[in-house]
């Protein structure tokens, strides 16, 4: 008899924070601050009603943050984890810069995030 893969998170895992930097002819920044949460299933992200981000145009933070959900989840549902997924995840802080911040520089500081957060469990198949 197999058992059932473990729930992703087992606990609530907080104050996970990632810089991502890359500074080259295409530089990449991003920093973001996220918890998670157990939940009943499935994958839930949201925004800390209290985030501020001085950044300009500010229009473009909810792609940036919705980019950090995107590789949070992608990288949670990697086949290789073993887990099932049943987290709310919420964006507790951000920052972004002129020059390298853009979608694909958050959603990799998301799938850091999310690795983070699996080495915090002791995820085995990391």
């Amino acid at each position: 008899m197999t058992s059932a893969p473990p729930r992703f998170p087992p606990h609530p895992i907080r104050g996970v924070r990632v810089l991502h930097q890359k500074q080259n002819c295409a530089p990449h920044f991003a920093e973001i601050e996220v918890d998670f949460e157990p939940a009943v299933e499935g994958f839930a992200f949201e925004v800390a009603q209290e985030l501020t981000v001085d950044y300009e145009p500010a229009e473009a933070l909810s792609r940036f943050f919705a980019a950090a959900a995107v590789g949070i989840e992608e990288q949670l549902s990697l086949p290789e984890h073993g887990v099932v997924i049943a987290v709310r995840v919420v964006l507790r802080r951000a920052r972004a810069d002129t020059f390298g911040s853009h979608e694909l520089a958050f959603k990799i500081a998301g799938y850091l995030a999310a690795r983070k957060a699996l080495e915090r469990t002791g995820c085995p198949r990391l």
